[in-house]
């Protein structure tokens, strides 16, 4: 009897110190790579609110790298060298000149060894040449993406069409309100979430090309441009690690939306660990009004 006491005392401790221990993990902020500095974009505007947006939360610490500018010389590109392996997640505020190739290099070993990537808007314009990129967003626009890119893919009749026509990658219309449509409500970003939801005047991105695989497209919108419910959040799994793709996010009015800002956190939160402990604000939009929201400014 002796014995089995001391044996139930010792899985008691074992349990109590792993109860401990993932709750120091849950409780430790996962650390964020935010990488700017090229932007078609006001990208100067734009990352203070993201940065905001995630650290307001208290579930990320955000780490801003800035890459060189457009007229950079060689040696400023020689001496960019992040340490992504540093990170739980990078965030792309991105859009402009391949990364040096051993950046490239060690990015694509961190996303296939089980790194996190979330990127917004113009960041799927970015780089595309760069195979692994393209696998890693699913889809991407414009930089002369066509048919040989991958397929169109929107949601048309109840179902996600992967349209394989010609045509060039990338398009939009005018800015304008509108609604999100979740498309898939048990993925743990999207799970809770309403239905429909109302989003900030915005640019909805259209009739995006690439190879699209090992992706879950979460939600959808209605483009004012193409008549087609298009994709608006996906997720794409690239090696070990994990892609959160949201289209939103054109300026600085685009993001100061509820609804945007707590689909970052909850997508970042994701990328990072492949949950979502995060709890939906209490004032998440519904389908008939947009929810204005600043995280740089705290309480308006």
């Amino acid at each position: 009897m002796k014995w089995m006491a001391g044996i139930g005392l010792a899985v008691a401790l074992f349990v109590s110190m792993a109860a401990g221990a993932a709750g120091q993990e849950a409780a430790r902020p996962l650390k964020v790579l935010l990488i700017d500095g090229q932007n078609n974009h006001r990208w100067q505007e734009t990352s203070p609110i993201m940065r905001a947006a995630l650290e307001a939360c208290g579930r990320f610490a955000v780490t801003v790298s800035t890459a060189p500018g457009r007229k950079a010389k060689p040696a400023d590109w020689d001496a960019w060298r992040p340490d992504f392996a540093k990170f739980d997640v990078v965030l792309s505020n991105y859009n402009g000149k391949l990364w040096p190739k051993p950046v490239c290099d060690a990015f694509e070993k961190y996303m296939k060894e089980g790194g996190g990537l979330v990127l917004l808007h113009a960041a799927d314009n970015a780089f595309p040449r760069w195979e692994a990129w393209n696998r890693m967003i699913g889809l991407g626009g414009w930089g002369g993406r066509n048919e040989k890119s991958g397929p169109y893919v929107y949601w048309k009749d109840g179902k996600f069409v992967r349209d394989t026509s010609k045509g060039r990658g990338g398009g939009h219309g005018r800015q304008y309100e509108f609604a999100v449509d979740i498309r898939d409500t048990e993925h743990p970003i999207t799970r809770g979430v309403p239905k429909r939801w109302k989003h900030a005047r915005e640019e909805l991105y259209d009739s995006l090309r690439g190879p699209a695989e090992k992706m879950t497209v979460l939600s959808t919108a209605l483009s004012n441009r193409t008549k087609r419910h298009e994709p608006v959040e996906m997720v794409i799994a690239y090696g070990k690690g994990r892609v959160y793709h949201n289209v939103l996010g054109h300026g600085a009015h685009a993001m100061r939306c509820a609804g945007f800002l707590a689909m970052l956190q909850r997508g970042t939160e994701w990328a990072a660990t492949g949950a979502v402990t995060l709890p939906l604000p209490k004032n998440f939009p519904g389908p008939d009004k947009v929810v204005p929201l600043d995280p740089t400014k705290p309480g308006k």
